[in-house]
């Protein structure tokens, strides 16, 4: 099979590429502006090419399916990084969509869980222009008859994941910090409950919507919600509280039940992940 992800030096699409490359009759290319990918996450098997979504018109690559999760992904940078929002994820995906037209492969579009927060789409640069790119890869079925299918990650972790930074996710940065022995700073209230899933769980899931899924509403989340200070103190060192701040949602959706149909189920726990890390 040819496949073709989008963001594949990336935390996610690193391991997505990974998982795929095991299987030697897969053709796997990457595209990635590397703006949070790293060439330290490139993995064997796999070829990369350095561009931004929006030129994936110059690849000479006919695929069967493209995995779409090259876009801008930090929801309170967003307020000050709106062109970068608007290049990666409105002209970017745009462009991926006509390409996936021009070819008439699948596309599965990583989505955001954002859109299922308190104020929805309107909470962020970011959240609103991963809910429109929703509704635009939809109506592109709709419209030109695209296959698709749209998943929804819940806080992501693992291995690669970024630890220091603007892009840095939240365990990674708690693991770095009480590493150097600085205190945790979590954002008031703290009692935000988030839907913490390991990258192996995520990257099962997304294989499995690969061959299967078809439409949208597929959340790969894991069931139990922790919020982010009880997270926090299971590092066991100091705690900052810093005040409010804006795109901060304080529900923990789940939207999982569609992946779970196909046979996906969540195998780790964050606390037991935490607990096995040695910090």
């Amino acid at each position: 099979m040819k496949i073709l992800v989008t963001g594949g030096a990336g935390f996610i699409g690193s391991h997505l590429c990974e998982e795929l490359a095991k299987d030697p009759s897969n053709e796997i290319v990457s595209l990635d502006n590397y703006s949070s990918g790293s060439v330290n996450n490139e993995v064997k098997g796999v070829t990369y090419f350095r561009k931004e979504t929006k030129y994936i018109d110059e690849l000479d690559f006919n695929p069967d399916i493209i995995y779409h999760l090259g876009e801008y992904s930090r929801v309170e940078n967003s307020f000050k990084d709106i062109e970068q929002v608007i290049r990666y994820n409105k002209i970017g995906t745009l462009a991926v969509l006509e390409y996936v037209r021009k070819y008439k492969c699948k596309l599965i579009y990583a989505g955001s869980s954002t859109k299922f927060g308190d104020n929805g789409s309107n909470s962020s640069p970011y959240a609103w222009s991963k809910a429109s790119n929703t509704e635009l890869v939809k109506n592109y079925g709709e419209w030109f008859g695209i296959d698709y299918a749209i998943t929804y990650f819940y806080n992501v972790y693992g291995g690669r994941e970024i630890k220091e930074g603007k892009y840095a996710t939240l365990i990674g940065l708690f693991e770095s910090k009480t590493k150097s022995g600085e205190p945790l700073t979590v954002v008031s209230p703290g009692t935000q409950a988030r839907n913490f899933t390991h990258i192996s769980d995520i990257i099962s899931g997304l294989i499995l919507v690969g061959k299967y899924g078809s439409g949208d509403s597929y959340g790969i989340g894991n069931d139990k919600a922790y919020s982010i200070l009880d997270i926090a103190e299971s590092f066991g060192g100091q705690v900052i509280m810093l005040p409010e701040r804006r795109g901060n949602r304080m529900t923990a959706p789940d939207v999982s039940s569609k992946t779970r149909a196909l046979g996906w189920t969540p195998k780790v726990d964050i606390k037991d992940y935490i607990k096995n890390l040695g910090v």
